[in-house]
Order: C-alpha cells, then sequence, then structure tokens
C-alpha cells in the first residue's frame, strides 16, 4: 500500500495542479460522461486509459466478466448504474468491452472449483448462453480459441442482455442509444468492435468508419398506417 500511497500524494502535487480547472468544473457543474462502458473487473484493463478518456469524459461500471444480467425486479449494482447513466447523465453510447485470456469466461469455459466460490458461480450464470453458443456453433474450437469464442459471443450475449432494461429499450426506440460491442486484446493492445450490419467483431483502425452494433435509429414496431391499410 506504501506505493498507491506515493502515488496518491504524487497526483496531489503534480497532476492535479495541471487539471484544476477541468476538476473545478466537475465539482461546481457536475457530470456530462459522453458514454457508459461496462468492462471486466480484471486489473490489465482499464477504460479510461484504453480511451485516453479526461476525468467526466466516461461513466463506468466494472464487474467479473462484463456481465449485465437481463433486467428483473431485483435490485443490482449493474442495473442500478445502467438506468441512472441512461435516465440522470443522459448517456447516449453503451459499451460493453470484453477482453482477452479474461479469467471469468475460463470458468464459463470450465467450472472446475466454482464449487468452493457459489457466488461467482450464481454470476457467471448470466454468461452461460455464450457457452452454449460456442459448444454447438463452434465444436471444432478447443483450449484458448474456444475461450476467445466464448468471450467474443458473451459481448453478444450481454448486448442481448442490456436490451431488456427499460430504460436502455426506451432510448433505443426513441432512437437516442447506440450500442457498440468491444473486445480489447491485452496482448496486442487493438480493440476489435462488433459491426452490427455483418455480425462480426473487426478491428479498429484509424481512418474506418466506426463499427457500431445497434445504431441509433428510431424503432417504432407498433407502427401502423392505418390509412394504408384501409386502402
Amino acid at each position: 500500500m506504501n506505493e498507491f500511497i506515493g502515488r496518491v500524494f504524487s497526483f496531489e502535487k503534480q497532476v492535479f495542479p495541471t487539471q484544476s480547472v477541468l476538476y473545478g468544473k466537475l465539482a461546481s457543474e457536475g457530470q456530462s460522461p459522453k458514454a457508459l462502458i461496462i468492462s471486466c473487473a480484471d486489473s490489465r484493463v482499464v477504460p479510461e486509459q484504453i480511451m485516453q478518456a479526461a476525468p467526466g469524459d466516461l461513466f463506468v461500471c466494472r464487474n467479473a466478466g462484463n456481465i449485465v444480467p437481463p433486467h428483473a425486479t431485483q435490485n443490482g449494482g449493474v442495473t442500478s448504474t445502467v438506468e441512472y447513466a441512461v435516465m440522470a447523465l443522459g448517456v447516449r453510447d453503451i459499451i460493453i468491452c470484453g477482453h482477452s485470456d479474461c479469467g471469468a469466461m475460463k470458468a464459463v469455459a470450465d467450472p472446475t472449483g466454482l464449487e468452493e466460490m457459489p457466488n461467482v458461480a450464481a454470476w457467471l450464470r448470466h454468461a452461460q448462453v455464450a457457452a452454449k453458443v460456442v459448444n454447438d456453433g463452434y465444436p471444432e474450437l478447443s483450449g484458448h480459441d474456444r475461450v476467445r469464442a466464448i468471450s467474443l459471443e458473451n459481448v453478444v450475449a450481454q448486448l442481448a442482455h442490456i436490451r431488456t432494461h427499460p430504460s436502455v429499450a426506451s432510448g433505443i426506440a426513441r432512437g437516442e442509444i447506440s450500442l457498440h460491442g468491444w473486445f480489447f486484446d491485452i496482448g496486442e493492445g487493438q480493440i476489435l468492435a462488433l459491426d452490427g450490419e455483418t455480425n462480426r467483431f473487426v478491428t479498429l483502425r484509424e481512418g474506418d468508419t466506426l463499427p457500431v452494433a445497434l445504431k441509433a435509429e428510431p424503432r417504432r414496431a407498433a407502427y401502423f398506417d392505418y390509412a394504408q391499410a384501409a386502402e
């Protein structure tokens, strides 16, 4: 802990003075983050560093496996964070970010040892759909490749889960929210993004169009043209 305390003092003496105007504005005016990112709690994945975000730019929620439980009546930290980000902060972009060599996804791939961690086992059930998809759709994969495929499919699964949250579903219907599925390759320092048009992950490249899992477009499935139907 002494090392971290030293860094705290370094922040106070060296970093904060260079950003005091920004912090003063955040303190007096509050926050208005540009995006909500739900990422893994893995210590190697730091969303603010990956995105080179300044204080106030990102609303961050981290948990084991970058999981978003489907909406239910039970209260939970992820559910509350999503609701607050959308309804109170007006976030218009939501990113779910998985990563390579994910311990949570390794446990989903092989749950051996989870008997002594019942809470972890229960939490990871929200990612079992990804394992089922890979087991049935990618039967030829094993080892590292299987875990990577589960990690990618888990991002897709959690994007489906977050759409069950009323605040998100309403924002999508109004065309005010875009969803993004990302995967951070730790060893390569690269981001793969889900392209909603091809349903495949592609590497983000400078100068290329940003792939979006679900673009912000009004969706009103119940709209009915009565005049046309009467003809």
